[in-house]
């Protein structure tokens, strides 16, 4: 691959830099809906006033091919609507100007009479070229907090859940041994254990009604 000199470099540099001017700037038809006209009473003045031109914008005139014309001027012809000496002449009906300096632009009508009927324009251009438009980054989405999940409980045998009590302890009425009463089992029922010494004055009380 051949590499480029200098002025390619330069050329290709000069020729981006025209891209970007063209593709921010902004065309303005003068005088709005109403057109280049001497009807409808069009102050282009006032017109100019609420505009902002800026260097790389586009001046568009548009009106009948033949009955008028547009005649860039200087300002001393712009005041007394002299047309015999103009900077430019365009004819075509639709006359796009582009604005390649800052400063006061004078553009008139040079069929005998229209300027003088209101038919001229004064354009102030600033000098910085037209900002281009950004888009705003979207937002991050905000991260959603999760809750933690809850403990699991113990399955019963017909399917629902439940926490096991804990045992609980008796005193016999002889001061003897303890009765403990566990935690229900799976099918929800109690098991009592007793206890030796229990069981022995138990079978005693058993044999002396026995006896009597």
């Amino acid at each position: 691959m051949q590499r480029m000199g200098g002025s390619a470099v330069i050329a290709v540099v000069l020729a981006l830099a025209g891209m970007v001017a063209t593709s921010s700037a902004a065309v303005y038809k003068v005088g709005g809906a109403s057109g280049w006209t001497i009807l409808g009473n069009v102050n282009y003045t006032d017109w100019a006033g609420k505009n902002t031109f800026h260097v790389g914008d586009i001046i568009e005139f548009k009106y009948p091919q033949g009955i008028h014309n547009v005649l860039e001027v200087k300002k001393a012809d712009y005041n007394s609507c002299t047309n015999s000496t103009p900077i430019a002449t365009h004819t075509s009906g639709d006359d796009k100007v582009t604005i390649k300096s800052p400063g006061h632009r004078f553009f008139i009508c040079g069929v005998p009479g229209h300027c003088a009927a209101g038919q001229k324009l004064n354009v102030r251009v600033l000098k910085t070229q037209r900002p281009r438009s950004s888009v705003a980054p979207s937002p991050a989405p905000a991260a959603s907090a999760s809750a933690p999940a809850p403990a699991a409980a113990s399955p019963r045998a017909d399917g629902q859940t439940a926490s096991t009590p804990p045992a609980a302890s008796t005193t016999t009425s002889d001061g003897g041994a303890t009765t403990s009463a566990p935690a229900p089992n799976a099918n929800g029922a109690g098991i009592v254990s007793v206890g030796y010494p229990a069981f022995v004055a138990l079978a005693v009380a058993v044999s002396m009604t026995m006896l009597q």
